[in-house]
């Protein structure tokens, strides 16, 4: 009687060849290349988790902000400079218009509350309706804000930069402490919780320009576009008549906008808007494996 050996299937799961890792450097860029697809894909947001990351990175960027050294004396040198180099330009303006506004009481009055109030409510609104109405392009834009504000930490830090109402020997006007109205975090006696002397570059040209440019290129509505071009042209008068800001402020707020849409570019291979408007099925951020036969 012959030997008769039975193979179970434990013994074959044994003895199974197993896929060996390809180790050659093509292989491993290749995979390099598919962890990179990856991260890249835009994934569906999650509400809880964004709202998180909106609180937790508004609270660092207020918190870094404000822990810069103020560095009064040099900042009021960089704004004397900044002066100079306006009115060589023939665009030191700041202070006529300054002025003109404050002239007319409810203009002024409104402008205040607008610097106060708008630069978060339309920039939550914007992201709002990016969530529900774009998700596929929501993470990548939001990516651009979140790199554009983290850039202007170092502009603050780098480059200390008095308002030109806290400018010494020129007239200008602090309309809220003259009007007595609520708003600003950098006037009256809200000023001790705000560093004052981080002007450049202007996160409410860099917010506001972000704003607009995200309505212009998605809204569907032709006069809701126009209001989106519109918002920080309006925003920027208000920085100027108000005395928070100087032109050249904003020129620093949308190179960092430039640099947070050049991060947003590299990360997911194209600009936020020309993105698939809803998440693609399966890049949910799962590892899609093939099915067993």
């Amino acid at each position: 009687m012959s030997d008769t050996t039975v193979t179970t299937r434990e013994d074959r799961a044994e003895v199974s060849p197993q896929p060996v890792a390809d180790v050659s450097p093509g292989g491993f860029r290749e995979r390099l290349r598919g962890v990179g697809r990856r991260l890249r894909t835009p994934r569906r947001p999650r509400l809880w988790f964004e709202i998180l990351l909106i609180a937790v990175s508004y609270w660092t960027y207020s918190l870094i902000r404000n822990a810069v050294p103020e560095q009064k004396t040099q900042a009021l040198k960089n704004a004397d400079w900044i002066w100079r180099a306006e009115q060589q330009l023939g665009i030191a303006v700041e202070q006529s218009v300054n002025h003109a506004v404050n002239s007319v009481t409810w203009l002024i009055v409104g402008m205040n509350y607008y610097y106060a109030t708008l630069h978060f409510v339309v920039t939550l609104g914007v992201l709002v309706w990016l969530y529900r109405s774009h998700p596929g392009r929501y993470a990548a834009t939001r990516t651009v804000l979140f790199a554009t504000t983290g850039i202007a930490l170092l502009g603050y830090y780098l480059y200390p930069l008095a308002p030109p109402r806290l400018m010494n020997g020129v007239n200008f006007i602090d309309t809220v402490l003259v009007h007595q109205t609520w708003g600003s975090m950098a006037s009256g006696d809200l000023k001790n919780m705000s560093n004052q002397y981080a002007a450049m570059p202007s996160m409410h040209i860099g917010w506001s320009v972000w704003c607009g440019l995200t309505i212009f290129a998605l809204a569907s509505v032709p006069w809701v576009r126009v209001l989106g071009l519109l918002y920080p042209v309006l925003t920027l008068v208000v920085i100027v008549a108000t005395a928070n800001h100087f032109w050249l402020d904003a020129v620093g707020g949308m190179v960092c906008l430039a640099f947070g849409y050049g991060v947003a570019r590299v990360w997911y291979g194209a600009l936020p808007y020309g993105l698939p408007r809803v998440v693609p099925m399966g890049a949910e951020g799962k590892v899609l494996l093939p099915k067993q036969g």
